[in-house]
Order: C-alpha cells, then structure tokens, then sequence
C-alpha cells in the first residue's frame, strides 16, 4: 500500500518543522523554561542538519539515505514525546503540549511517508 506523504513532500515539511521546533518557546510561551527551551533548539538544530544531510532532492549532502531520516524521525519523535518528564518540565503546560504536538508530528510523519530512496 502506497503511503500517503511522498519524500519530497516530506523534505519540505522538514526544513518547516526546524524552524517552527526553534521558534516554539516564544510562540507557545514557554522561552522562561531553559531546558525546554534549549531542547528545541536542539531538536531544530538536529532535524535540518539531517535533513540537510539526507540522500533526497532536498538534501544538500546527500549522505544519509531516506531510510535512516526516516528512522532517525520515529526515533527523535519517541525522545520528544518523553522529553517533558525525562527532563523534569512536564508541569509546564505550554512546553508538555508543545513537546507533546511535537513528537507526535514526527512520528506520524515517519510513519506516513513512503520510504523510497531518490
């Protein structure tokens, strides 16, 4: 069964994904929870430089085949999701459900993605 997000779609929502994960503790009103807050940075920093590094058309160094971002995504999704009480800030509402809406994007997106490589 063909799955529904093709990869170059997928490479889009990627490079969005990044800059709206670096952009979310102002946007959602968590920038006073410094682990939270540095976690997206990381986690932004972390998905456009595999995503940059991803054997696709969008990527820039094609050295990580669609596979792997594809596993690295599911993988990095599970830690967003269990960030908030692995890092001890899931009492702050804004930053659980941002983490939350997060992890879960990643996931599905893992999921949903046909994983043929370019």
């Amino acid at each position: 069964m063909k799955k529904p997000i093709s990869r170059k779609t997928h490479g889009a929502a990627d490079y969005a994904y990044a800059a709206l994960a670096a952009a979310l503790p102002e946007l959602a009103n968590f920038e006073e929870e410094e682990k939270a807050k540095i976690l997206c940075r990381i986690i932004a920093g972390g998905t456009l430089t595999y995503t940059l590094f991803t054997r696709a058309e969008w990527g820039v160094i094609k050295l990580i085949p669609f596979k792997i971002h594809l596993l690295t995504d599911f993988t990095a999704g599970i830690f967003t999701l269990a960030a908030p009480w692995l890092f001890k800030f899931a009492e702050n509402k804004n930053a659980r459900s941002t983490f939350l809406a997060l992890g879960i994007t990643s996931v599905i997106a893992s999921l949903l993605t046909e994983p043929e490589e370019m």
